[in-house]
């Protein structure tokens, strides 16, 4: 059993702009995440939601940590039921299309094109697969995909394109996880041989799911820590979107999701906890204090009866 810690991104501009996380003379994108890798031992690719990834820098990744440091790879967008602007695909992908046409989506878009952008998705991770170090294709899907049959279907399809790369399922519509819907949407994943993400967000919004401590893959089980700030989940206009996850969770908010960390681990090999909130540094010590809290339980428990 394994639990690793980190956040969902490493060069947020907010943390850039802080100052506070990485020292003075750290500035180039070798050097960061060099800094960052040797301080926690998993991060989440956040930018290959917004463009379809390149091997060249996944090859460079490579090479800049060491070999049992994980990546989580955040899948493109439009795979997942998002609006996707036609300028974020290939130029040649997108010069296919209608020049009217500003948005598309998975269910609109032509079946070659998106036979092709899967085609090209793909081959961009192969440097972190060959090396060992993709943990995990993340799969976080709009708020606009339902427990319907076409939402359940797109889950299904999603999977099976990863094959044997494991998707890291992510919802954001309350439909898929309520106490009526969590058991058959559980069975759903185990059946695609996809992982559970239990998310910590907050309570109320409708893109917003409660937090269901289960996992449905034997090698793995993802926790993603979104903060508790119901005012600035839906906040639209920030420069950043990490302005929407501005949180710290307190001592006593860890400790307690330390020990929900523990209980999962006897569903799963591993566990991979990774914190969103990447306003400026408040990932990074978000992410360090649950490594204390953790290591704190961990050794409460295998301390030795007096």
């Amino acid at each position: 059993m394994t639990v690793r810690t980190g956040t969902c991104s490493w060069t947020d501009p907010t943390l850039l702009a802080c100052g506070r996380f990485y020292p003075p003379g750290v500035r180039s994108a070798e050097q960061r995440l060099r800094h960052y890798a040797a301080r926690f031992p998993l991060v989440e690719v956040d930018s290959s939601h917004y463009r379809l990834p390149d091997a060249c820098t996944a090859y460079l990744w490579t090479q800049r940590t060491p070999p049992d440091f994980l990546f989580h790879v955040k899948a493109f967008r439009l795979f997942t039921g998002h609006l996707t602007p036609v300028a974020a695909l290939p130029p040649d992908l997108a010069g296919e299309l209608d020049p009217a046409i500003r948005y598309v989506d998975y269910a609109t878009l032509p079946r070659e094109l998106r036979d092709e952008t899967w085609r090209r998705f793909l081959p961009a991770l192969e440097p972190l697969r060959q090396s060992g170090q993709l943990a995990a294709v993340h799969m976080q899907f709009a708020p606009r995909v339902r427990n319907d049959a076409s939402g359940r279907a797109l889950v299904r399809a999603c999977a099976a394109r990863l094959e044997d790369l494991a998707p890291a399922v992510e919802f954001r519509h309350r439909s898929w996880l309520t106490a009526s819907s969590r058991a058959a949407t559980l069975a759903l994943l185990r059946e695609a041989g996809a992982v559970h993400t239990v998310v910590d967000s907050p309570v109320g919004p409708v893109n917003t799911v409660p937090a269901v401590w289960a996992a449905t893959h034997p090698g793995l089980a993802v926790v993603r820590l979104h903060g508790r700030n119901r005012g600035a989940w839906n906040r639209r206009g920030v420069h950043a979107s990490s302005g929407r996850f501005v949180y710290e969770y307190t001592p006593e908010e860890l400790a307690e999701i330390a020990e929900l960390v523990a209980r999962l681990t006897r569903s799963a090999a591993n566990v991979h906890v990774l914190f969103n909130t990447n306003h400026e540094d408040q990932g990074m010590r978000n992410a360090a204090a649950f490594q204390d809290a953790y290591e704190r339980k961990r050794q409460r428990v295998s301390a030795p009866l007096p």
